[in-house]
């Protein structure tokens, strides 16, 4: 709370009064995260092909993780969203919501790729938005972790080759 204070210029009364109390202010936290990590996706998924979209998402998140001159931090969600949310009904909902909307991000960017011819007609994008989700969260938990920044960057590279790969286009 005196971080906060001292970033925000306010006391830890009008902090309260802003937000009601810490778990108010966390899961304000919390959706200001998703929003900002949200925004960033969908501005690095479009305008630019697939896979150079793809590698822009995973090399911003190793941007967040890995910030210079400080231990990795990996992601908020990853990181304490997910220890808090077995307890928390309002922290695990928060969490499934931010990830699923990542999830919704990837897949209406391969929906736009079929439909552009990226990808082939019948390609099982939901399958491969959970697979470009789940390399972006192994990378905040093994960033966290201690893994090497040059570790995650190859595996986001394989990642996006494994989205990308021909092989796994039956329709869903």
């Amino acid at each position: 709370m005196d971080d906060l204070g001292a970033a925000t210029g306010l006391n830890r009364p009008s902090l309260y009064g802003a937000f009601g109390d810490k778990h108010a202010l966390y899961l304000q936290a919390l959706r200001l995260y998703t929003e900002q990590s949200n925004a960033a996706m969908a501005a690095a998924l479009q305008g630019r092909p697939l896979r150079e979209g793809l590698l822009r998402v995973y090399d911003l998140a190793l941007q967040l993780y890995y910030p210079p001159d400080e231990a990795a931090r990996g992601c908020l969600l990853i990181g304490t969203a997910a220890t808090e949310a077995p307890r928390d009904e309002a922290i695990r909902r928060q969490l499934g919501d931010s990830l699923r909307s990542f999830t919704a991000a990837f897949e209406t960017r391969l929906k736009q790729a079929v439909d552009a011819g990226e990808l082939p007609a019948g390609t099982d994008v939901a399958t491969r938005a959970e697979l470009a989700s789940a390399v972006l969260h192994s990378m905040a938990l093994r960033a966290r972790a201690g893994d090497a920044r040059e570790a995650l960057a190859a595996l986001a590279r394989a990642g996006v080759e494994m989205v990308l790969s021909p092989l796994g286009t039956g329709a869903r």
